[in-house]
């Protein structure tokens, strides 16, 4: 069973017509401009982790697994252990900026797209994984 909030397909898709896709790409070249910076880095990733909600205003934490066993309800999520800090700040430094811009490119031309809509997002929910390291 999933839980579903926010607005209607109808309503996201007219957005995702007339303005995600444009202002997603917006978004993605003023994350970039703000990793540039050290300051801006935090600003870069709130934007990336937003991109779900601006090309089809459905946030990450939109769909929630539950299930029911035994009359109790199980909702999926927690935390998973991380790398450590500076492991991840090396990949990102080395790998992570410059393949995280060729998978949000591929992320967004299959949103663009339409057909490939469905994995276009899938991928904009995992920026992070490529990008850090982080473990969802």
């Amino acid at each position: 069973m999933q839980v579903h909030t926010g607005p209607g397909l109808a309503v996201r898709a007219l957005w995702f017509i007339f303005v995600g896709w444009w202002l997603s790409a917006i978004a993605i070249s003023v994350a970039y401009v703000l990793l540039i910076t050290i300051i801006g880095i935090p600003f870069a990733f709130a934007i990336f982790n937003w991109l779900p909600a601006i090309i089809t205003l459905r946030s990450r934490t939109e769909l929630q697994t539950v299930e029911l066993r035994d009359g109790v309800t199980y909702v999926s999520g927690g935390n998973v252990p991380q790398l450590p800090l500076w492991i991840r700040a090396i990949w990102f430094l080395v790998i992570g900026w410059w393949l995280g811009a060729i998978y949000l490119s591929v992320a967004w031309i299959l949103c663009v797209i339409v057909i490939g809509l469905p994995i276009g997002l899938l991928m904009f929910n995992r920026v992070g994984a490529v990008m850090t390291l982080l473990r969802y």
